[in-house]
């Protein structure tokens, strides 16, 4: 099975072979290093650019302005907040122009803590990404997921916002990309460059094909009737862990992987807190003014009288960084004991 650097590598290469995807850009993007996880290796349409976050996603919106698609990176989502107001100008276009000027760009970036990255490399963008009217935004948490979330964003005539795990950037999925081949070390073979030399090495790109997840689309990862757990990215993985866990003491959680942030399946969720009355929302993007917040206001406004308890956010501390110390880590971004001992307390509750 591929891991997710090689499904988003996949993706860049099908979308750059039948999507006339024309540049796929940023900082060490391009030959020899292709990206800091790998993920861009062995495309013909990867190039480097200058260490300017500014002038990266001022590039991506000239190119998108002129009609051609592209896929720019910045390679840390640490670096990402001195670009916000081109982010914002690139989100109002469509709008400001009347429907003229549509931006088919695609900004991609590592986010999240779970690497030992330390302050500068362990930032969340997903909370300030919900806020940039105008972009789709969204965050896999499998390669599979990965590869289809990255076409639809490359797809789409307008801004998106393709958010990626750092920490799961090396795990591997559970189910193979259509047209990957069965046995990983052939795979790695075809498309991972060697170590060393690589000026003559060329990928040799397995049959792959289309295959897209819809935005606004979450996916039911364990089927519950207790309680609802919401999640996205590396934490849906904790969060599918801890559900396997309480299954054997008699609870029973479904898992929803939001997969697309924005927008966002309210009609899934809904579904699901009016079953079980109890939700949890789990994320490690900062508490204060997390996008947790808004799906939990919402769910008290238009759910209140489903509710068999008050629902209930874990995300990361309001801190102004992440330490590099292994406890400072673990103690800043929610950990598998906090959303069991989180669920157990819910499931408690009685009105």
């Amino acid at each position: 099975m591929a891991n997710m650097a090689q499904a988003i590598r996949m993706a860049l290469h099908y979308a750059e072979k039948n999507y006339n995807l024309k540049d796929v850009f940023g900082q060490d993007v391009g030959a020899p290093l292709g990206g800091v996880f790998t993920a861009t290796q062995g495309l013909k349409t990867a190039w480097n650019s200058p260490l300017d976050e500014r002038g990266i996603i001022g590039m991506a919106m000239g190119i998108a302005m002129a009609g051609d698609r592209c896929v720019a990176e910045i390679q840390f989502a640490d670096y990402i907040f001195n670009t916000i107001d081109l982010l914002k100008i690139a989100g109002n276009t469509l709008w400001c122009t009347n429907g003229q000027y549509n931006l088919p760009m695609t900004v991609m970036t590592p986010v999240g803590a779970g690497i030992r990255g330390s302050v500068y490399h362990s930032h969340s963008f997903d909370a300030w990404a919900s806020r940039l009217s105008g972009w789709k935004v969204v965050m896999p948490s499998n390669p599979l997921d990965a590869y289809g979330l990255l076409l639809s964003c490359i797809q789409d005539p307008n801004p998106c916002m393709f958010l990626k795990p750092k920490a799961l950037m090396r795990v591997r999925g559970e189910e193979l990309i259509p047209g990957e081949p069965t046995d990983e070390k052939d795979l790695k073979n075809m498309i991972d460059a060697p170590i060393g030399d690589r000026s003559k090495w060329k990928a040799k790109w397995p049959d792959v094909q289309e295959y897209l997840v819809p935005f606004g689309k979450g996916k039911i990862t364990r089927a519950g009737d207790q309680i609802t757990v919401v999640s996205y990215g590396r934490h849906l993985l904790m969060c599918n862990e801890v559900a396997d866990q309480l299954k054997q003491d008699g609870y029973s959680v479904e898992v929803i992987d939001l997969r697309s942030i924005y927008p966002y399946d309210w009609q899934m969720i809904k579904s699901s807190v009016e079953k079980t009355g109890r939700v949890l929302f789990v994320n490690e993007d900062t508490e204060v003014t997390n996008f947790a917040e808004h799906l939990s206001y919402r769910v008290t406004q238009e759910l209140f009288y489903h509710l068999m308890a008050p629902p209930r956010v874990l995300a990361g501390k309001n801190v102004p960084g992440i330490g590099l110390h292994p406890n400072l880590e673990d103690s800043s971004v929610p950990q598998k004991h906090e959303i069991e001992t989180l669920i157990r307390q819910i499931c408690a509750e009685v009105p």
